[in-house]
């Protein structure tokens, strides 16, 4: 079974068909850039030409870099524009799809909703929590395979910033920190979720996970299993589809 997923980054903007039953893409994703400002009509623009590459007609689920209730009302927009804030999401993906059955789910959500079911957290009990490094930094909390959803733990404080401005992979970007420097600031990030949650596993997900070999090797003091996402920067795509499957 085929499911369509889309992945709204602060950056871009991705999608694919996903076979469902291996929890993988069935055709090499398409990309384009988020728009700037990331408002919900340019960014609704950007997934059309997504869907349209592919002439898909069924449903589609899509991520979203922000708290999404009721699968569908966005409640904030740290890394897009503010106007998003209150928007019916569904509602307005669906209209500029032409029709199409829509689901919208936070994209951190996703990413883990994916990595539980066919990645690093399958079969893992106890609490899990995938984070994912990209523009800011998305979280997903897991126990005993139930997911809590919404938790945005990318805004905790850490040295009187939120923790996504000083340890996402942008602000490594940004800052042009070395490998070295940017895992002691990953480091301490979570030592703080650790402190708050005692997970048994840290999934690290996110564009960044592509790159586990330059710095994981460096987190140190962390009593929590730590492991790069095995679906690496597909997971939102594939949760997207999976959440879409389920018409919630």
């Amino acid at each position: 079974m085929q499911i369509f997923g889309v992945d709204i980054g602060g950056s871009g903007i991705k999608g694919a068909p996903v076979d469902l039953d291996r929890g993988d893409l069935a055709q090499e994703r398409h990309k384009v850039l988020t728009p700037h400002p990331a408002t919900p009509e340019g960014v609704a623009d950007g997934v059309r030409q997504v869907v349209e590459h592919f002439e898909w007609t069924g449903p589609v689920g899509l991520t979203f870099p922000g708290v999404v209730t009721g699968g569908s009302t966005i409640r904030t927009a740290a890394n897009v524009d503010k106007s998003w804030i209150d928007t019916d999401a569904r509602a307005l993906f669906s209209e500029r799809l032409g029709g199409l059955p829509v689901t919208v789910v936070n994209d951190a959500d996703a990413a883990g909703v994916a990595e539980v079911s066919f990645g690093a957290g399958r079969d893992r009990s106890g609490t899990v929590i995938l984070l994912t490094f990209g523009t800011g930094i998305g979280s997903a909390l897991f126990v005993d395979g139930v997911l809590v959803p919404n938790t945005e733990l990318g805004h905790l404080e850490l040295h009187g910033h939120d923790a996504e401005k000083r340890a996402s992979s942008k602000a490594r970007e940004d800052g042009e920190l070395t490998w070295e420097h940017w895992a002691r600031r990953v480091t301490k990030y979570l030592a703080h979720v650790e402190m708050l949650f005692s997970p048994e596993l840290f999934i690290i997900g996110g564009g960044v996970s592509r790159k586990a070999d330059k710095f994981l090797h460096l987190i140190e003091g962390i009593r929590a299993e730590i492991v790069p996402a095995e679906l690496q920067n597909n997971a939102g795509i594939v949760g997207a589809a999976m959440r879409a499957a389920k018409g919630n």
